[in-house]
């Protein structure tokens, strides 16, 4: 069976460990403060969530108090202004995977060899000869770590922006569309869960099919906890998952198209 490391995994993963970070973070969040007092603070509030906040009133108010209006603007926005990294690491991901395609022979050659040996003497040996596998094919050990580093600088963010939607009470004495934006609404938190499913389904195009049977049940974890912490949170948060994943399924969609074209016609 194929061996997945842990950079391949977060490299892969990283739109869903990005959620499962927001729930840790939103679970270790204690009562909710007033962002825009200059009290509330340290570092992170100060420079993210606070500014995210006036932001969030500021175009509210261009459009005549719609909140929902102002966080699908700003969501999109905050999505335009990191496709960059995104593109970068769909990239990073695509020359991975077709270096990692021509290194394989030789790669199940090398695990072949040393099948069953467990002695240190066999270990040292085959993590020399692999280190000069990487260098016979121009690849650095940790290039796969190097595509995780986009989502890392994404997080601050948009948890920050995340955190500015929870603690900006103005947002919850308003509607949009059908639902009222500080109450639960169910249709809107099922349109949710649907998006992130889909936009799995679409970051599994190309996959190999062994990766596809082995990360399955990743399918499944942020859309039900999406789900769950939606059915007890304002809808202003389903609204602002569902923006972000649908711009973010159509960008997957458009980079995976792209690269993959251009690995064709190369």
């Amino acid at each position: 069976m194929e061996k997945t490391s842990v950079f391949t995994f977060i490299r892969k993963y990283s739109v869903i460990l990005g959620v499962l970070f927001l729930f840790i973070l939103s679970g270790c969040q204690g009562t909710p403060v007033d962002p825009t007092e200059a009290s509330s603070g340290g570092f992170f509030n100060q420079v993210f969530v606070i500014p995210f906040s006036e932001l969030i009133k500021w175009i509210a108010g261009i459009f005549h108090d719609s909140y929902g209006l102002s966080i699908i603007i700003i969501t999109l926005a905050i999505r335009l202004a990191l496709m960059p990294f995104f593109l970068k690491q769909t990239k990073s991901s695509m020359q991975m995977k077709e270096k990692m395609q021509v290194m394989k022979p030789d790669m199940d050659a090398l695990q072949e060899k040393y099948r069953g040996k467990t002695d240190p003497e066999s270990k040292s040996k085959m993590q020399q000869e692999m280190m000069q596998l990487y260098q016979k094919h121009n690849m650095s050990p940790m290039a796969a770590f190097g595509g995780c580093l986009p989502m890392l600088l994404q997080l601050p963010i948009l948890i920050g922006f995340f955190y500015a939607i929870r603690q900006t009470p103005e947002i919850a004495t308003h509607s949009f569309l059908w639902f009222d934006l500080g109450q639960t609404d169910i249709i809107l938190t099922l349109i949710a869960v649907a998006v992130y499913f889909a936009q799995f389904k679409v970051s599994q195009m190309n996959m190999d099919p062994n990766m596809k049977k082995q990360m399955a049940i990743m399918g499944w974890i942020s859309p039900i906890m999406i789900g769950v912490f939606s059915l007890s949170a304002p809808a202003a948060l389903p609204l602002y998952w569902a923006v972000g994943g649908l711009f973010l399924m159509v960008q997957t969609y458009v980079a995976r198209k792209v690269y993959t074209t251009a690995e064709s016609t190369a």
